[in-house]
């Protein structure tokens, strides 16, 4: 039987050279014009005859005229027949084979024998490795696979798939030696050598059987040709009784198994992605091993997938029956008449789907349907039987190993929707690895990743292809789980208990609540910064109203800026927070379109917010944005235009350490500045110290159930309108166009106080155009909180200078009028230089040059240039006694307004509470206040919002 291909045959003659192997084996060559001649070994030459063509790689002896090519040399010089000449040539190590003389057949291997075991077991081990090896290294074998649609190798490797080709006799000790006799006789016993010395599997393709450790139990084979002689069957096993289960693993790690009549069909349903799969040694050859197997295994549906003939459905209901009493559900999978699942599976375009399709249509035969209904279609079949793709979740990345090929996979928690898989993918294969970004979703760039990754790393389309579509099951199933979870924790928020809720109605309802929330602020670890916290917090609120305010929070790298807000930021309900590092141009546009609603966006650099500074200032003025972008439709593959809607109102949050900050969006925020006096650093100094000690270990522990406590409080809050019985007589500083926005972030000032405090307020209604309209009243102890946070924080937004310029400028004054009481000499005779500044303010150099170019450009400083080589020194052009004067707002003292009852439903200050007014299903009841409800500085000398006079005076001073 002819086990060599012609092609095989002519790539061993032409690509090993007859020249080199003679010059090996240690003959003389001597020139002969174009070709070279040496002394023939097969006749008694003594002047070189034996000529040999470099061009044809042929020999010819002019004296004995023996001739032919490099596999007659070898067949010629070491006495073996032509099967075994090509297994010298082809294993490279025997090439330098080196007889002088024509021998006789030769009783020596030349050959390595493989085979050393000197146990049954291990010896059949070694021979299935042989024949694994054979198999990846011969052409014709690797062929068939490929013509059966089996060329993976994951399948070769995971299941040691070999190749039988008489080879294995060329590497024994020949016969006539004690050692071959041994040999022979031991693979004899286990099957492997037939009584006549030939090899029982010779030109088989060989599947070995193995049990969970790995130990051979059978071994089938299928020869590679179908034209046989007249009595050679086709398909062979070891000769002894059928003995294990391939692919014995499907029966334990599933509720599932797929059982095909031949190896050959089993094979073509795990390469396609279906693991869960084993066979039975042919239509009729279902085992008691495998009864029993199955009896004590978690399967609870099988699959028969036999050949679609007589023999095939005969053997399934005959099967069905055997299994009848087991606790299991049996489905017959119809195949087209005639055809194997491999043969099926060949015919297809596309072999997973048609596969699956099959599957998911199925017949029951018998036994309990596992589905929620007595269908006999099992819809859901491919998926439960598609193999879970083994995976490794790291930190920052996944990875998984499939056969031989290795791939990692970035950047999936960055998808953020359903419709998109977008990853970074890298494939590695041996030393060779390809990796690019592509959406898992779009077949274009699916089909470009695998072309170029087949260049890269030599692996097959097949392979690949098949390798990404397990990739992308697994890791939509863990996106799926991922954005499940991210959707159900942000509807899930846990709810407030009845003792968390009267603790927040407590605090909401408290006379001294302004003061009791700086408090708290001061307790969760801000020092300081009274009035900055307060103006955050209530610009907080003010995310409930129809325009909320926007807050930038200004200052030097290090000073707290970052502290502050998300101090700030804590005390809030998480479910209203949407906090970033960065956003791009367009982020904003596609955040969803009630996702801002009535929330705070926090972004923690303001130069993060740059490329969306246009997106956030429309957002900030009219309250919602909408952008039109090009798309495909889901359903028609067109172009369209799909348009994206982000409704507010929504309360927007930054800090920044920019001196200049954007003019359009600084006209639309408070800009808050952080205290960075020495005196305050000492004060920060003096907290951190404290958190070490037994208390400061003790108020951490308080810490998360005080935020808790403010979180609950802000979830009781409810959007609510707000009247200003006393808005026409209040009056603004208007010498600027600038002041028309400065006026209304003072109004809303105003009515984020009133919105803090409605549950302190009667909740008043009135009926307009047939609805019923319920809201609050502003009060005067509002308006004058609203007063004094104004004159601290808004007063600086109105100077031509910065808030940090303005400091400068003011330490600039003190030190030269410290100069002029010193040296006695008018302001106009001090000079001094930068480095005098430095030393006065302690203020950075890289900051300070800033600083002073803005004030010589105002013209604050004049510049007298010093001599050649001398630095240039300053003289101030300001008025030293106005250095502590505070920028005038033109506001109303609150006293003096007039309530007009004709402008509102009844006297805000008379005491008594609609039944309503607590919001809460509990029906409790705000308790009585007055007009000096809620405002942490006192009108009065004597104490107020249950402080002592000192403690009312400390407030006092830090609002101030």
């Amino acid at each position: 039987m002819k086990t060599l291909s012609d092609a095989t045959i002519a790539d061993i003659k032409q690509t090993i050279s007859l020249l080199r192997l003679v010059e090996a084996a240690g003959f003389e060559v001597k020139k002969h014009g174009r070709d070279h001649a040496i002394c023939c070994p097969f006749h008694d030459d003594k002047t070189p005859s034996l000529v040999i063509s470099r061009d044809s790689n042929l020999f010819h002896c002019f004296g004995c005229e023996a001739s032919g090519s490099v596999i007659d040399w070898v067949m010629k010089t070491q006495g073996v027949s032509f099967r075994h000449a090509c297994a010298i040539l082809q294993d490279t190590s025997s090439l330098a084979a080196n007889p002088v003389t024509p021998v006789k057949k030769s009783t020596v291997r030349s050959l390595d024998n493989p085979l050393t075991a000197k146990d049954d077991a291990a010896l059949l081990r070694q021979v299935v490795d042989y024949y694994h090896d054979t198999l990846k290294s011969t052409p014709e074998a690797v062929a068939y696979l490929e013509q059966r649609g089996l060329a993976s190798r994951e399948l070769i490797d995971t299941f040691k798939l070999g190749y039988a080709n008489r080879t294995l006799g060329y590497r024994l000790p020949n016969k006539n030696r004690k050692a071959g006799s041994a040999i022979r006789e031991q693979l004899q016993r286990i099957g492997i050598y037939r009584a006549s010395g030939h090899e029982h599997f010779s030109g088989s393709l060989v599947v070995p059987v193995m049990d969970a450790d790995g130990n051979i139990t059978e071994i089938y084979g299928r020869k590679l040709i179908d034209k046989l002689r007249k009595g050679t069957p086709k398909h062979c096993y070891l000769p002894n009784a059928h003995c294990g289960i391939w692919n014995v693993n499907a029966l334990t790690c599933g509720s599932q198994l797929i059982l095909c009549e031949a190896l050959m069909d089993a094979m073509t349903f795990w390469i396609q992605g279906f693991k869960h799969v084993t066979a039975s040694y042919g239509a009729n050859g279902f085992t008691d091993e495998m009864l029993t197997a199955l009896t004590d295994s978690p399967i609870k549906q099988l699959y028969i997938a036999y050949d679609a003939d007589d023999m095939g459905n005969k053997a399934a209901e005959k099967l069905a029956e055997r299994l009848a009493e087991l606790p299991l559900e049996i489905l017959r999978v119809r195949l087209p008449w005639g055809e194997d699942a491999n043969s099926f599976a060949r015919k297809s375009d596309n072999p997973q789907a048609a596969l699956a399709e099959v599957l998911r249509n199925a017949e029951w035969l018998s036994g309990k349907p596992q589905t929620a209904t007595n269908s006999p279609a099992i819809k859901n079949a491919t998926a439960l039987l598609y193999d879970d793709c083994p995976i490794e979740q790291h930190d920052h990345e996944i990875t998984a190993t499939l056969g031989d090929r290795f791939y990692r996979i970035r950047g999936l928690d960055k998808n953020n929707a359903y419709e998109q898989l977008r990853i970074n993918l890298l494939v590695r294969f041996g030393q060779q690895f390809y990796v690019d970004h592509l959406d898992l979703y779009l077949a274009k760039q699916r089909t470009s990743f695998v072309k170029q990754a087949c260049i890269e790393t030599g692996l097959q389309e097949a392979v690949l292809n098949q390798d990404l579509g397990r990739l992308l099951l697994k890791l939509e199933t863990l996106q799926d789980t991922r954005l499940t979870k991210s959707d159900e924790d942000a509807e899930k928020i846990k709810p407030m208990t009845a003792a968390e809720e009267a603790a927040a109605l407590t605090l909401l309802q408290d006379e001294n609540l302004t003061t009791r929330i700086l408090q708290d602020i001061k307790r969760i670890g801000i020092m300081g910064e009274e009035n900055n916290s307060l103006v955050a917090y209530l610009a907080c609120v003010s995310r409930l109203l129809d325009a909320p305010l926007a807050i930038i929070i200004q200052s030097t790298s290090a000073a707290g800026k970052s502290a502050l807000m998300q101090a700030i930021l804590n005390l809030m309900p998480s479910e209203q927070l949407t906090q970033y590092s960065a956003m791009t141009g367009q982020s904003v546009f596609y955040l969803g379109e009630t996702n801002l609603e009535h929330s705070i966006l926090a972004i923690a650099e303001e130069e993060g917010a740059q490329n969306a500074s246009y997106a956030l200032k429309l957002l900030q003025s009219d309250g919602e944005l909408s952008i039109a972008s090009t798309g495909k439709d889901a359903q028609t593959g067109r172009m369209i235009t799909h348009e994206y809607k982000v409704q507010g109102p929504v309360m927007l949050f930054l800090t920044t350490t920019a001196i200049d900050i954007d003019e359009e969006l600084l006209n639309r925020c408070l800009v808050l500045s952080v205290d960075e006096s020495q005196r305050q650093t000492q004060a920060i100094h003096m907290m951190q110290r404290g958190r070490q000690t037994l208390t400061g270990l003790l108020t951490a522990h308080d810490k998360q159930q005080l935020l808790t406590l403010h979180q609950n409080a802000q979830r009781l809050l409810k959007p609510m309108a707000v009247v200003n019985p006393f808005a026409e007589q209040l009056t603004f500083l208007s010498h600027s166009t600038r002041t028309r926005r400065d006026h209304m972030k003072y109004l809303t000032l105003i009515s984020s106080i009133t919105l803090l405090h409605q549950y302190q307020r009667e909740h008043k209604t009135v009926a307009h155009h047939g609805n019923i309209i319920t809201y609050i009243e502003t009060t005067k102890a509002d308006i004058q909180l609203a007063n004094d946070l104004t004159h601290a924080v808004l007063g600086h937004s109105l100077d031509e200078l910065p808030l940090q310029t303005r400091r400068l400028l003011q330490q600039i004054a003190q030190m030269v009028k410290s100069l002029c009481d010193e040296k006695v000499l008018p302001q106009t005779d001090i000079r001094f230089t930068r480095k005098h500044i430095r030393d006065y303010s302690r203020m950075g150099n890289t900051q300070l040059k800033i600083h002073c170019h803005r004030l010589e450009e105002m013209e604050y400083l004049l510049v007298h240039r010093g001599k050649r080589g001398q630095s240039f020194e300053y003289e101030l052009l300001y008025d030293t006694t106005l250095a502590e004067q505070k920028q005038a707002l033109g506001l109303i003292n609150p006293n003096i307004l007039q309530y007009d009852e004709k402008k509102s439903g009844a006297n805000p200050n008379k005491s008594g509470l609609n039944a309503s007014l607590s919001g809460s299903s509990r029906g409790q009841v705000a308790p009585k206040s007055g007009d000096s409800r809620g405002i942490p500085i006192p009108l009065k000398s004597k104490a107020i919002n249950g402080l002592a006079a000192s403690e009312a005076q400390t407030a006092k001073n830090a609002l101030l």
